[in-house]
């Protein structure tokens, strides 16, 4: 009996699997009551994937239970998913030319439209669209916007949908090799722009020095820009008219400059969910804000952060911080 006993031990450890080891980082701080209603202070922060050079522009793509990402420097996205990890997507994602001086070369923002995949692209400086769908990726783009006014885009960053199917993106110089004093800069500022369904250009915002990740508040009239200027290092929300082709209001949502240097990271890209708050990367993490500007709490980390996305459900926030890409699970 002793003997069938030990064999029944034996077969039943070697039909058990190995629970896979889940590596975390950071940590998460409550400011505010509310935040309980959104995430656990003891959530925690997992690391899906490591070893990149400047992970960017995370977006969900709920159909296929995947996150795409950019890694921008290495000019390649990287698909996501739980049963294969990270695996390279497409490639080459945001220069396709013979050279450049750019050290931010690849892709940026990724955000998808009517089952299609847009790329704000560093290299070839404007947002277009991959030419080939989503499950059979190639490296063959149409242009949506390259040019304001005759002259070439600095290097598309971030872009968002408006519900009626305009696009609005930022345009900042980080893809120029330096910046706003690189011979290649044909725009004298760092603009924010609207492209029509139909491909009109128009130039919303000529003030901002750095503006850089962009979302539209849940209202369809209200929208913020991050501005990741260390000498101005806010998010600003501005308010179009009704007939949408200008800003009428704007205002300072939340003024960071005073934390800039204490911590990694800047005012850079961010999502905003149904209700209103915004998860915003900026110095020492993910913020959290109400629709107000309301610092609720944050998501703690060690290296800088980029920009994260929303699953289709808000349950899950994917973040792109340097190196990592990362996971929080939330309440909502």
């Amino acid at each position: 009996m002793r003997i069938l006993l030990l064999l029944l031990v034996v077969l039943l450890a070697g039909c058990s699997t190995k629970t896979k080891e889940v590596k975390t980082i950071g940590s998460i701080e409550r400011n505010d009551p509310d935040l309980d209603a959104i995430i656990s202070t003891d959530a925690p922060i997992e690391i899906l994937a490591e070893g990149y050079n400047w992970s960017e522009g995370p977006v969900w793509i709920e159909k296929d239970n995947m996150l795409l990402f950019s890694d921008v420097p290495e000019n390649i996205v990287y698909k996501w998913t739980e049963e294969n990890g990270a695996e390279p997507y497409l490639t080459p994602s945001g220069f396709t030319g013979d050279s450049t001086r750019s050290n931010e070369r690849g892709s940026n923002g990724l955000i998808l439209h009517n089952g299609s995949l847009i790329l704000c692209q560093h290299g070839n400086r404007q947002v277009a669209k991959m030419n080939a769908p989503i499950e059979d990726p190639r490296p063959e783009y149409i242009a949506i916007a390259s040019t304001y006014d005759g002259k070439r885009f600095n290097s598309p960053n971030d872009a968002v949908y408006r519900s009626n199917g305009d696009l609005f993106f930022t345009d900042p110089p980080y893809g120029l090799a330096n910046l706003d004093s690189d011979v290649e800069k044909e725009l004298p500022f760092n603009g924010v722009y609207k492209v029509t369904p139909s491909g009109t250009v128009s130039l919303l915002i000529d003030s901002l020095t750095k503006p850089n990740g962009i979302a539209f508040m849940p209202d369809g009239k209200k929208f913020l820009v991050a501005n990741s200027d260390p000498a101005k290092a806010m998010w600003y929300e501005f308010e179009l008219n009704e007939v949408g082709d200008s800003v009428q209001s704007a205002r300072i949502f939340y003024n960071a400059t005073d934390k800039m240097g204490i911590e990694k990271g800047s005012p850079d890209g961010f999502k905003i969910d149904s209700k209103g708050n915004v998860f915003a990367t900026g110095p020492g993490g993910i913020w959290i804000f109400n629709k107000d500007g309301k610092v609720l709490g944050k998501i703690k980390l060690p290296e800088a952060s980029a920009n994260c996305a929303l699953s289709t459900d808000e349950k899950t926030l994917y973040i792109t911080a340097d190196m990592y890409l990362l996971r929080v699970k939330m309440k909502m």
